[in-house]
């Protein structure tokens, strides 16, 4: 009968060690399309970063970039502050994790003790000496039987604000590698603008000495000199402008990859950087790997847990203890058996009044949750009209490049044309000037629209999470096993 009660009652505990009051997790709906509005089919996708992201920069066929982005990911301070905080939250949940398993202590003491003579309670005609010693040492051992899933679900909401936080290092690492890839496409678009401000200063220091001469000879007024004068030293500010540009950026490169400016270079160069193909119909797998996306869901899901804690207040808290040791006033009979002392049992603690704090404590987690689940919808949110203004970008910036390079092509027409009308005395220097100026314009125009589109790739990829060639090999893949 004994046996059959205790069985039974160890099978209540067990059904009881499986509750849980965390609600069920139920992330917020999104409002999504069906495609992407810019470029279809693109479809969305549903959160799940542990897909490869890819090394991505070498879409842009550049080996300095990529041994800028090896020293990234080694000395950036930015990531490695973003690794400490990660490890941080792991080193919590680890902590949490640990209330899942009884704990262990031992004690020892050895000391000498005075109590006083006329302390209460003592037996008439007792002789107690007033001074003794005390030696003990044992061990003690407790375990919270966790009933209603308090120490479950602080583990769970530990193992998701870890998991969140894993997310976190990785967005701040995708974040700074598209960073560092967009400074450098940058620098070397002010590569190309320094050449052309250069090849313009010299051009127009011909003009000028062409326009002096003249002047010298009679046959063009002074006017003239002074608007090549002025029109070579605007060239000249533009170039200094644009110089002072590229240091700054050169700069912010350095700090990216944990050097300092003071002692770092990147020689200039003048080949361009190729515009990575955005292939159309790739799998809805793009979004997902969006480690922004995966934090905040896994917030939520933290969240949730903290909710199951919270309920857990009003119900009492039940623990084991167990301790077991050996003392005595003597070390002549310290540890023999007459000396042991032991004691086991449970333990209820439930609190009857708290004036509304277990109450505020649930609603409070209640809120947060709330709040999580309004910031996951905003990631998402955010994450689609990422994507649609980079497609829209890079689909209409390469029309205006096309027309840009046309523009340019005849306005280094329409120069040459002034500049040989000029020298025949068909037309003033004002001509020259403002073919001059509308050749440099369209020039400098072409190379902002170049760099603009492949800072435009840039944004894409880091909307997307990643590279696409991945994408692309996970949908052959999945295909070919289909």
């Amino acid at each position: 009968m004994i046996i059959r009660q205790g069985m039974l009652a160890c099978g209540m505990l067990a059904v009881l060690g499986g509750c849980s009051f965390a609600p069920e997790l139920k992330l917020p709906e999104v409002p999504v399309a069906q495609a992407y509005k810019e470029m279809q089919p693109w479809v969305p996708a549903a959160p799940a970063d542990q897909l490869p992201r890819g090394e991505w920069w070498k879409l842009y066929g550049d080996a300095e970039l990529d041994a800028l982005q090896e020293k990234l990911v080694a000395h950036s301070p930015d990531l490695s502050a973003a690794l400490a905080r990660y490890q941080q939250a792991l080193a919590y949940s680890e902590q949490a994790r640990a209330d899942l398993f009884p704990s262990l202590s031992a004690n020892g003491q050895a000391g000498r003790n005075r109590v006083s003579e006329h302390r209460p309670l003592v037996p008439p005609n007792a002789v107690i000496p007033p001074t003794y010693s005390n030696y003990s040492i044992g061990l003690q051992a407790s375990y919270e039987l966790d009933l209603w899933g308090r120490v479950r679900n602080t583990v769970k909401a530990g193992v998701a604000e870890a998991a969140a936080m894993q997310a976190d290092l990785e967005s701040v690492r995708l974040s700074l590698q598209a960073q560092l890839t967009d400074n450098f496409i940058v620098l070397r678009g002010l590569d190309q603008q320094l050449h052309i401000l250069e090849e313009t200063v010299q051009a127009n220091d011909k003009a000028l000495s062409i326009t002096k001469a003249r002047h010298e000879g009679g046959i063009v007024p002074g006017l003239d000199v002074s608007r090549a004068e002025a029109q070579l030293e605007t060239a000249r500010s533009q170039l200094a402008q644009a110089r002072a540009q590229r240091a700054v950026v050169e700069h912010a490169i350095a700090a990216l990859v944990g050097e300092s400016p003071s002692n770092f270079a990147i020689a200039s160069r003048l080949d361009t950087i190729a515009l990575p193909h955005v292939p159309p119909g790739l799998p809805s797998t793009l979004l997902q790997r969006r480690p922004d996306i995966a934090a905040a869901q896994r917030r939520v899901a933290a969240a949730n847990a903290s909710i199951g804690v919270a309920r857990t207040a009003y119900f009492p808290a039940l623990s084991l203890s167990a301790a077991f040791g050996y003392q005595s006033i003597s070390t002549g009979n310290w540890l023999t058996a007459p000396s042991n002392f032991w004691s086991i049992g449970p333990g209820m603690l439930f609190q009857l009044f708290d004036g509304g704090r277990r109450k505020a404590q649930l609603a409070q987690a209640e809120a947060v949750l709330n709040e999580t689940g309004a910031r996951y919808r905003g990631v998402v949110l955010e994450a689609f009209q990422q994507v649609e203004d980079s497609l829209v970008r890079l689909h209409h910036y390469q029309a205006a490049a096309d027309a840009e390079q046309a523009a340019a092509e005849a306005a280094q027409k329409s120069m040459a044309f002034a500049m040989n009308r000029y020298r025949e005395g068909a037309a003033n220097y004002l001509e020259v000037t403002a073919a001059q100026t509308q050749a440099l314009e369209t020039q400098r125009a072409v190379v902002t629209l170049k760099v603009s589109q492949l800072r435009t790739s840039v944004e894409l990829i880091r909307a997307l999470g990643g590279d696409w060639q991945q994408a692309e090999a996970a949908g052959a893949v999945k295909d070919g096993n289909s």
